[in-house]
C-alpha cells in the first residue's frame, strides 16, 4: 500500500489533526485498513469521474479571487483540480489554490459533493504596503490610492459588480505586483466611482500617494561651491543652431545634472557605461518621468555628438512601461464659474484667451497685439512648439473683452504685459489660474494647460471633427488629438448597440 509517513511524535500528530480534523487512528493489523484506504470511482451526472471516499474531508475557503482547497491526497482529486485553469499547489500552506473564475466554485461543489465539510466565504482581503504593514479591506469597502505615477489603484474584496464597473473605464489594467486594478487618474473618474459606491452602499476610501514614492531632488547650484556649470561652448552651439530659449534652458539644466553627477571626472573621459549608470540613477533613485529621462538623453547626446562632433549613439536602458494617463478637464459649468470668479480684467482676458483659443502657456506669453485678426476672427500663433506657425479661432466674446482690456491697460507690443512692461511671466499666469480655480471651489488641479485640454474636449463634444481640432491645437500627430475621445462621454446614449439590430 502506498502512503505518506510522518514521525511518530505527539507534535507531528497534533499538526496532522489541524490539517485533517476527521482523522481516525486504526491500529496496525486491523482488517479495516485495506478497505478504508482504497479509492474507488464512479461517474457523476455530468459524466466526470469522481472518487468514492467516505467522510467529510474537503474544506473550502473563498477569499477574493482565490478558492483555497484543503483535502487528503489522492490521484483523482489532483487530476480534477489541475484540470482547472491556473490552479496551483501552495506547498507553504499545504493547500490547493484555484482562481475564483466564473463557474469554478460550481464545478468544485459538484465534484466533491458530500465530501465538503465547510465552505467559508472570506468577507475581507488583506493588502500590504512596502514597509510590511498590512490592512484589511471589508466586502463593503473600496480603497482608492492616488499613485505617484498618475494612476488610481483600486483595492476591494472580489465583487462581480465592482469588477465590471472598473472594466468600463478606458486603459484599465490589472497590476499583478500590487494585486489591484488601476485606471488613469481623472477627477471625473473619482466622482463616477463615488456615485457608484453611494448607489451600491459601498464605503469609498481615497488616499494620497505615500511619502516614500516621492522623488529625490536633483542637485542644486544654490549653496554648492563645487557646482559645475554648463560649458560655454555647449550654450553657444545651441544658440548657433537657433534652438528656442526654452529648449536651451531644458538642455542646460539636464546636462548640468549629468556633469555634476560626475563632477570630479573630465567630460571627455565619461564613457557609455557611465552614461547608462547615470540613467539608471535617474530612473531608480530619482524616479523621474520618462519624458525627463528622454530630455536628459538628448542633452547628453547633443554635447558628445554636436559639440564634440562624435559619432551618433543610442543609449538604451530598460524602464517601466509608460502608464497612460488622461488629462484633467473642466466641464462647462466649472469653466463658467472659473471665469466669473476672476474679477481682474487682465486676468480674465488671459484665462479666456487660453480657453477660447486652446493655447499653450508659452504661446499665451509670446502672443503679440498684431497676432489678433479681428476681421477674419483668427489668431496667429507664431513659432509655436516645433517652430511651426498656425492659426486658431477668435471668439466674439473674447474680442469684446480684449477691446475693453486694450482701452484700460493700453499694451504696447505683447498682448499681455506685466506692470512694468514686457511679457507677463509664466509663473504669474499659472498663479492666476490656480487662484481663480480656488475661488470657484474647483478641487481639480487647474493650470493653463487644463484650459487647453478643456477647449479641445468641449469642441469634440460639440461635434467638431478631430482633424480641425488637431489643426487648432497644432498637434503634429492625430494620435495626440485622439486622447480627447477617451475623455468625453457625450453621445454615448446615441450609439446603437449592434446586438439590438439583430433579429433574435
Amino acid at each position: 500500500m502506498r502512503s505518506w509517513h510522518i514521525p511518530y511524535t505527539k507534535e507531528a500528530f497534533g499538526e496532522l489533526k489541524i490539517i485533517f480534523p476527521a482523522i481516525e487512528i486504526i491500529k496496525s493489523g486491523s482488517s479495516d485498513i485495506s478497505n478504508e484506504t482504497q479509492i474507488q470511482a464512479k461517474e457523476n451526472n455530468a459524466g466526470r469521474t469522481v472518487p468514492l471516499v467516505k467522510g467529510k474531508n474537503v474544506s473550502i475557503v473563498i477569499s477574493g479571487r482565490k478558492i483555497i482547497l484543503k483535502l487528503p491526497k489522492n490521484e483523482l482529486d489532483i487530476r480534477f483540480i489541475t484540470s482547472l485553469r491556473y490552479s496551483r499547489w501552495d506547498k507553504s500552506n499545504f493547500c490547493w489554490i484555484v482562481p475564483n473564475y466564473p463557474g469554478n466554485i460550481e464545478l468544485i461543489k459538484e465534484f466533491f459533493g458530500e465530501r465538503i465539510s465547510t465552505i467559508e466565504i472570506s468577507e475581507t482581503i488583506t493588502i500590504e504596503n512596502k514597509t510590511g504593514e498590512s490592512r484589511k479591506i471589508n466586502k463593503n469597502e473600496m480603497l482608492i490610492v492616488e499613485a505617484a505615477n498618475g494612476r488610481l489603484q483600486i483595492y476591494f474584496a472580489y465583487d462581480k459588480l465592482v469588477s465590471k464597473k472598473i472594466k468600463d473605464f478606458p486603459y484599465h489594467k490589472w497590476n499583478k505586483n500590487e494585486k489591484c486594478w488601476t485606471i488613469p487618474y481623472a477627477e471625473h473618474y473619482l466622482a463616477e466611482l463615488q456615485k457608484f459606491a453611494d448607489d451600491n452602499k459601498i464605503k469609498l476610501i481615497v488616499e494620497k500617494p505615500a511619502v516614500e514614492n516621492r522623488q529625490i531632488k536633483r542637485l542644486s547650484q544654490r549653496g554648492d561651491a563645487g557646482y559645475r556649470n554648463c560649458p560655454e561652448e555647449y550654450i553657444l552651439k545651441i544658440r548657433e543652431i537657433q534652438y528656442s530659449e526654452k529648449t536651451l534652458k531644458t538642455y542646460q539644466n539636464a546636462f548640468e545634472e549629468f556633469i555634476n553627477y560626475y563632477r570630479e571626472i573630465d567630460l571627455k573621459l565619461i564613457d557609455e557605461k557611465m552614461i547608462l549608470e547615470f540613467m539608471r540613477y535617474l530612473v531608480i533613485e530619482r524616479k523621474v518621468s520618462e519624458s525627463y529621462q528622454n530630455q536628459v538623453i538628448n542633452a547628453i547626446k547633443f554635447y558628445y555628438e554636436r559639440v564634440l562632433k562624435g559619432e551618433r549613439k543610442t543609449y538604451l536602458i530598460d524602464r517601466p512601461k509608460k502608464e497612460k494617463t488622461l488629462p484633467t478637464v473642466l466641464n462647462e459649468e466649472e469653466i463658467k464659474l472659473l471665469l466669473n470668479k476672476t474679477e481682474n480684467l487682465k486676468h480674465k482676458a488671459i484665462l479666456m484667451m487660453a480657453y477660447s483659443a486652446g493655447l499653450r502657456l508659452g504661446e499665451l506669453i509670446n502672443m503679440k497685439i498684431k497676432d489678433i485678426d479681428s476681421k477674419r476672427m483668427q489668431i496667429r500663433v507664431e513659432q509655436a512648439k516645433g517652430k511651426k506657425d498656425r492659426y486658431t479661432i477668435l471668439s466674439n466674446k473674447m474680442l469684446a473683452i480684449l477691446r475693453e482690456y486694450f482701452v484700460r491697460y493700453k499694451p504696447n507690443e505683447w498682448l499681455f504685459e506685466g506692470e512694468k512692461g514686457g511679457q507677463y511671466s509664466a509663473r504669474s499666469i499659472q498663479k492666476v489660474a490656480k487662484l481663480s480655480a480656488t475661488k470657484a471651489g474647483i478641487k481639480k488641479n487647474v493650470g493653463v494647460h487644463t484650459l487647453r485640454h478643456t477647449f479641445a474636449t468641449h469642441l469634440l463634444e460639440n461635434g467638431t471633427d478631430l482633424r480641425y481640432i488637431q489643426s487648432l491645437l497644432g498637434h503634429e500627430s492625430s494620435k495626440t488629438t485622439e486622447i480627447y475621445t477617451h475623455i468625453t462621454t457625450k453621445g454615448f446614449d446615441q450609439i446603437k448597440n449592434p446586438l439590438d439590430q439583430l433579429d433574435l
